[in-house]
């Protein structure tokens, strides 16, 4: 029996304001615990909350981002439940009358575009955080009253795959709008996942589970995949999904129950009566929709629409909007229509060399700047210099601080194109490698290519490779 996959995402952002939802607090990370709260975040009898200005601002802007529908009247509810790390017993949050709804990203699966539907985006407050010790629990209310979006989706994901677009392409607008760092290690921005499963054509959901404790994006696909093979062994055994709140094990790779799922009735929402209901004007929303900028998805496009892009390479370059205003700057720079040099650059050895140091690609310091990353790029495609050699004079010039034309000059590493100069190194290679001849006689084109691997070896990177295949053609079948 075939089954499908159903699945909702509940993401959790935490906004980047200097002060908390509610209060004066510092929103700062990495304070000692329990330094930056106050009777209004911890709930002291008698304090009343006012609502952060600038978090509102940013949940309008994202819901717009999300193209969702503004509700024009909204209010704060009171979400009840109980636990150590919620001071009031209570979370200020909302229930039915939300910031925005009726929204939806577009994703990318298979080169084909998926429009998957925001139900809602709101506000809320955080909660503090539970430190577990061997034989006893701490608490650090520093979290708590942090302005928090809550995002929800559609159940209209399909696979793990498509849950992990939905999660890159959410994040990569998040940091475009920069409304939030989205810094998945200091709990910036959470996942919980609604998952059921059922039989293939059948327009009925099955039972759904919660997935909780995904720390990263690919802990939620690693969890989501398990999970769909579990209730699908659960249903073939003949058996029932419970419907549970499950934890994601990352050492075992497993699932495991952590309490039955609570409903919106377990809640007991009610209104806030400490804050009034909010109207938000027409003109607020405009003044809002005018200082988003160009998101991840629009700018995508418009690579592969003016500068020829291939949607792959559009989609790696973007994902950062300082990388992709680098990334762009450097293309209107290099000459000529085909910019697939620069991209290839962009999308390869740049990124290459600012993950192993650790850094973002935007933050590479390049000796020279553009234009010497231009000049270097343009030796290559006008046969100067191999692309071995450009590749390793760009990591010594990024190590040394010295421009790559001065690396080049010095070491004299341009390219040798003459026929006499690699005759040498053509004969040395096909004496010592005669297996690689003989394989290439008998059909394998993948031999030649080991040749043509060892002759630039012997010229240490210097010879054209294009005249090394085309020699080694003419001598292995005159042979």
């Amino acid at each position: 029996m075939e089954y499908q996959a159903v699945i909702g995402l509940e993401v959790h952002v935490h906004l980047k304001t200097k002060t908390k939802a509610f209060c004066g607090c510092s929103t700062e990370f990495g304070s000692a615990a329990n330094s930056q709260v106050c009777p209004v975040c911890l709930g002291f009898p008698g304090s009343l909350p006012v609502l952060n200005k600038v978090a509102l601002d940013y949940a309008i802007k994202t819901g717009l981002a999300l193209n969702c529908k503004i509700q024009e009247f909204t209010k704060f509810d009171r979400k009840n439940y109980f636990y150590p790390d919620l001071p009031k017993n209570y979370q200020i949050s909302q229930y039915d009358l939300p910031l925005s709804r009726n929204g939806f990203l577009d994703i990318e699966v298979d080169d084909e575009t998926k429009r998957i539907g925001i139900t809602r985006v709101h506000l809320e407050e955080d909660a503090g955080k539970l430190i577990h010790k061997e034989d006893t629990s701490l608490v650090d209310f520093n979290r708590t009253g942090i302005p928090l979006l809550e995002i929800v989706s559609e159940p209209e994901i399909n696979s793990p795959q498509e849950a992990y677009e939905y999660l890159t392409g959410l994040k990569s607008i998040l940091e475009y709008l920069e409304v939030s760092d989205c810094d998945m290690e200091k709990g910036s921005l959470r996942c919980d996942a609604n998952i059921s499963v059922r039989e293939k054509g059948q327009a009925q959901f099955g039972t759904k589970t919660e997935l909780k404790n995904m720390n990263s994006f690919k802990g939620v696909k690693d969890a989501l995949e398990f999970e769909i093979n579990r209730q699908i062994e659960v249903l073939e055994a003949g058996e029932k999904v419970i419907q549970e709140t499950r934890l994601w094990d990352a050492k075992e790779l497993e699932t495991v129950p952590m309490r039955t799922k609570e409903e919106a009735k377990d809640y007991r929402y009610f209104p806030e009566h400490d804050l009034p209901p909010f109207i938000i004007s027409q003109d607020k929303i405009e003044e809002i929709k005018k200082g988003i900028p160009e998101l991840p998805r629009e700018k995508m496009l418009r690579f592969t629409r003016d500068y020829g892009l291939s949607k792959y390479d559009a989609k790696v370059i973007v994902f950062s909007k300082k990388y992709a205003d680098v990334t762009e700057e450097r293309m209107k720079e290099y000459p000529g229509k085909d910019k697939k040099p620069m991209v290839n650059w962009s999308t390869g050895p740049i990124l290459s060399e600012a993950n192993n140091l650790n850094c973002q690609p935007h933050e590479l310091k390049i000796p020279g700047g553009n234009a010497e990353l231009v000049s270097l790029i343009k030796s290559v495609e006008d046969g100067k210099i191999s692309n071995l050699v450009a590749k390793s004079v760009f990591s010594e010039s990024i190590a040394s601080g010295k421009l790559a034309s001065a690396i080049i000059q010095e070491k004299n590493l341009f390219q040798i194109s003459d026929s006499s100069s690699l005759d040498g190194f053509v004969e040395e290679a096909i004496k010592e490698n005669p297996k690689s001849v003989s394989a290439y006689k008998a059909g394998k084109d993948s031999a030649l290519m080991f040749l043509v691997g060892q002759v630039m070896k012997k010229s240490q990177g210097k010879a054209n490779p294009k005249m090394v295949q085309e020699i080694l053609k003419r001598r292995l079948t005159d042979a």
